[in-house]
């Protein structure tokens, strides 16, 4: 392995995604498996269903 390669890979080591990016590849990670299974799947389904589930969660935090 290359040192560039070495430095790379040790500075992905410490990267902490912030809410949004881990939101984001978690929404991701859900329509790239749902989509696999049935091709109608949208991303705008995805992000519908997500909006809605965070709606409940707050809902029941109040």
């Amino acid at each position: 392995m290359t040192n560039a390669l070495e430095a790379l890979l040790e500075k992905a080591r410490k990267v902490q995604p912030s809410p949004e990016h881990r939101e984001e590849q978690r929404r991701s990670f859900a329509y790239g498996n749902t989509h696999f299974e049935n091709n109608r799947i949208t991303r705008e389904m995805v992000d519908e269903q997500a909006e809605k589930l965070a709606r409940e969660k707050n809902e029941r935090r109040d």
